[in-house]
Parts: C-alpha cells; structure tokens; sequence
C-alpha cells in the first residue's frame, strides 16, 4: 500500500471517527436516555426488566453500535460510487486501512464517552461490549466501499442477495419464539415468520434467475454472506432507528436481530454462510451449463 493510499484513507477515518464519537456523546450525554435507551419502558410481562443493566437495556448500548456501523456505511459507500464516478483515476482506499485509522480513537474514545457521562455510566463489561460492536460493525460498513466504487452494478445485485439473507436470518432468529407464541395462540406471528423465511428463499431464486438471463458476473460467496451480515445488522437496526421508532429514535434491543441462545444463532450464522456457498455453487453450474448449450 503507498503512503497516498494512507493519506487517503486518512481523509476518510477522520470525519468516520468524527461521526461515531459525536453519536455516543449525543446518545449518552445530550439525548434523554429514558427515550434513547427506553429506561423503565413498559415492555409487556415477557420482558418485566427494563431498569438501565437489565439484559434487554443492556443490549441496547452495543446494538447503538451497529446503527452507528449502519450510517457509516450508507455514507461510506455513497461517497466512494460518486467519487468513483467524478474523479478520474480515483480509487477507493482498503477497508482495512481506514478500519485501523479510526480503531485506535474508537477504543480510546468510547469507552471514556460511555463510562465517564451522565447517568448511569457504563461498567466496564458494558463498555467493552459497545466498543467491540462498534469496531465490528464499523469493519462490514467498510466493506461496500471499494466495490460501490468499482462496480456499482455488483453492489446493487449484493444488496439483493443481502436482503434475501437478512430475511432468512431475522426470520430463523424466531426459532426459540415459536413454542411461546404457540402457547398463547399467536399462531400469526409463526405463519408470520414463515412467511418471510419462503421470501428471502425466493428472493434470492430470482437474482440467481436474473444473473443467468443477464449473463452478469456471479458474486463470491463470501461477498453475499458478508453483505447479509451488513443488511441484517447495520442497515436494518439503522432503518428500525430512522423509520420506525414512531419519531423517538430510541435504539433497538437485541430480540429484533439476534437469538438469545448462542448456540441457536452459531448455527443461525452457519447455515446462512453454507446458503451462500451454495447458492453461488448454483449460479456457476447455470452459467456453464448455458455456455455448454450455446
């Protein structure tokens, strides 16, 4: 990497650093935390908790990470598909390079914002739980930066594919409801769930038919699980921030995006990256079986 890159990518970290520490001072020192963060909201009796270091407040904190990773890359990529396209010669820095620029203000920065501000200020477990989301979160919005520059068209095909991932994944997360909505007869909420998971399937048998009619270039497997992960855990908890906090703007406890059970979401995860495997499996034995047939 030459040092042009670095500067680069430097002109980058600075206003991404700038942009993550100024939301944690926001949300922790300026916003009312009883909004933000839902302090003592009635919930309903299947979360009766909901004081500051309950499990479900808790969650909150870290996922604030995410939606921060979700606006980071939103911003990101749009700038690198307009640069890319006004700039002659432009090219995107490595996600990683501005990733390690901003990494070290970020674990300076957080965990003195949130364990230093207002009321209550975070232990330190909470706090090195909102960093690590943060600088993971901040890796996969990264992602989508150099390919916004360089294939735009790709990325908007990804964008397809993450969102048939992401309505596999959030739908699977329901899993360990099911035995609990049944008990009370919400029998919706599971046909519900159904519904969603033969959607994201479908989704993702129509980009596969498009690539073959289109005889596009067929995206890495590795590409469509990576931005599943970037649509169901930064775009998603941006969007339910923006859209659908009926104009609070508190952020997202963890039950809308992940499982409880560990074990349930490794396997959540798993499944997913060997969909991705497969699906892109599919899509080479289409495109060489119409090549074989011309």
């Amino acid at each position: 990497m030459t040092a042009r890159s670095w500067r680069l990518a430097l002109l980058y970290a600075l206003p991404i650093t700038t942009l993550v520490l100024w939301s944690f001072f926001y949300w922790f020192a300026i916003a009312d935390r009883y909004i933000v963060f839902l302090y003592y909201h009635d919930m309903g009796p299947l979360y009766p908790d909901t004081s500051p270091f309950s499990i479900v407040t808790s969650s909150r904190y870290w996922m604030a990470g995410l939606v921060v990773g979700g606006a980071v890359m939103v911003l990101y990529a749009t700038a690198n598909w307009l640069l890319g396209r006004l700039v002659k010669n432009y090219c995107a820095p490595a996600w990683w390079q501005v990733w390690v620029l901003c990494a070290g203000p970020l674990l300076v920065g957080v965990p003195a914002i949130t364990m230093t501000v207002n009321q209550p200020t975070l232990p330190a477990w909470n706090a090195v739980q909102v960093t690590c989301a943060t600088l993971v979160g901040l890796a996969l919005a990264l992602l989508p930066g150099r390919v916004a520059e360089e294939h735009p068209g790709q990325l908007v095909l990804l964008t397809f594919d993450g969102l048939g991932l992401t309505l596999i994944l959030l739908s699977a997360i329901a899993l360990e409801r099911v035995e609990r909505w049944l008990a009370r007869g919400a029998i919706w909420y599971v046909q519900g769930m159904a519904a969603n998971l033969v959607a994201g399937v479908i989704l993702l048998f129509i980009v596969t038919g498009v690539i073959a009619w289109r005889r596009w270039p067929i995206p890495g497997a590795t590409a469509v699980f990576a931005t599943g992960l970037c649509v169901a855990y930064l775009l998603m908890p941006l969007a339910h921030h923006v859209g659908f906090t009926d104009g609070y703007y508190y952020i997202s406890d963890l039950d809308n995006f992940f499982a409880r059970n560990v074990a349930l979401q490794i396997a959540i995860w798993l499944s997913a990256a060997v969909l991705a495997v497969g699906l892109t499996w599919l899509r080479v034995r289409l495109a060489a079986r119409r090549a074989s047939l011309q």
